[in-house]
């Protein structure tokens, strides 16, 4: 079983026990978390898609941790002309432990 669900304007494919990461939330460490706006759910059997919503779905999830992502190296560079600027960025983000999904 299986389900799409948008998490903080993103979607995800999630299945019971999956972690996954997605944007930071403001949920501490250790809280449950709901998800309504599931957008399709497969049982194995039948396929429910949602319009845009399932009604009556939610995903429940629990939050693992916080951390930041790997560093991204943004390079820019403009041939013959002596400009090369470097920067990095990490992305803030929370792990997520899915633990039921109706």
């Amino acid at each position: 079983m299986y389900a799409i669900v948008d998490i903080a304007g993103q979607q995800f494919k999630v299945e019971k026990d999956n972690k996954i990461f997605v944007h930071r939330l403001q949920d501490e460490e250790g809280a449950k978390v709901e998800f309504n706006n599931v957008l399709l759910i497969d049982d194995g059997k039948k396929v429910k898609v949602g319009t845009p919503n399932v009604k009556g779905a939610k995903v429940t999830a629990k939050v693992v941790s916080h951390l930041k992502g790997d560093k991204v190296l943004v390079f820019k560079k403009k041939r013959r002309k002596g400009y090369k600027v470097l920067n990095g960025h990490r992305q803030y983000l929370t792990q997520l432990l899915i633990e039921d999904i109706k």
